[in-house]
């Protein structure tokens, strides 16, 4: 294929629809319909003479060729807008971070106005993260992500570690009493995030992993499991520091000092070389040291 007839534009709707694995996701990225999506990359096969996609009932995958094209077309679109803004003068800048709803709502929104103060040259876009398992899901110039540290094609600094310990409500601990000893835990309701293996794992710490609980509520979202606590809902594992200001507040009470260290701590993720644009490195450079410093 002759470089002057590249669907250019076929290709930048499979790159938004490869890094997404949704049509309807691409659609509305691209402000354009799902069906237009589909039309294009249909067509793209039909050019290129390979599958991209392998198309289920409700979701898509990536075919060995697609997910090659995908890193190649991610990386491609990266640097170009890269180098564009390279050459742009513009006053100020601007520098996209993808981060999670826990991170963002109890350690990145407390912090602007700091922010503002330290970089008031900068205009920091905040984007709802998704998990990033390599390169090709990397879509802003940093992301926060939660792992051991081994993402694909991405360069990554651990940035904050994180413990869990049990928390209630004072209004819990008026109804049932004070916990004092980690057994006493049986006699409240426990709400587990996502599934049971903290609570297992704390319990295991303490010496009681035989323990029986009573479960209330399974929930996946964080920031929702913290409000079930607060409204007196159940005994939750905090995760600290993002629960440190409801417990200097009053609004949870944390009865141990016995935490649990996960294996995994939050990173911060850059493409390799980005960091050469001075306001990525800026901001990439006062979040690690907001982290460190503990306040």
């Amino acid at each position: 294929m002759h470089l002057r007839n590249l669907p250019l534009a076929a290709l930048r709707t499979f790159e938004a629809a490869a890094r997404q694995l949704s049509f309807k996701h691409a659609a509305e990225e691209l402000c354009v319909s799902a069906t237009t999506v589909s039309n294009q990359i249909r067509r793209l096969e039909r050019d290129l003479g390979c599958k991209l996609f392998i198309r289920k009932t409700r979701a898509v995958v990536l075919t060995d060729a697609g997910r090659s094209l995908s890193k190649v077309l991610t990386k491609s679109l990266e640097d170009i807008r890269t180098e564009v803004e390279n050459h742009v003068r513009s006053p100020r800048k601007s520098v996209s971070l993808a981060v999670g709803p826990i991170f963002a709502s109890r350690w990145m929104i407390p912090r602007l106005d700091r922010f503002r103060d330290a970089l008031p040259g900068i205009d920091l876009e905040l984007h709802n993260s998704p998990r990033i398992t390599d390169a090709s899901l990397m879509t802003c110039d940093i992301a926060v992500d939660w792992g051991i540290g081994t993402w694909s094609g991405l360069d990554a600094t651990r940035l904050l570690d994180i413990v869990y310990s049990p928390v209630l409500s004072p209004d819990l601990a008026s109804r049932t009493g004070l916990p004092k000893e980690p057994e006493d835990v049986a006699e409240f309701p426990i709400i587990h995030q996502q599934d049971r293996s903290e609570w297992m794992e704390w319990l295991k710490i303490a010496g009681c992993e035989r323990l029986s609980l009573t479960d209330k509520a399974t929930i996946v979202d964080t920031n929702v499991v913290i409000q079930a606590a607060i409204d007196g809902q159940g005994m939750v594992l905090g995760i600290f520091p993002f629960c440190q200001a409801d417990v200097e507040a009053g609004r949870l009470l944390k009865p141990f000092d016995l935490d649990l260290s996960p294996t995994r701590s939050f990173f911060l993720l850059t493409r390799p070389a980005s960091r050469q644009r001075r306001e990525i490195d800026d901001v990439f450079r006062w979040m690690v040291k907001e982290a460190h410093s503990g306040v």
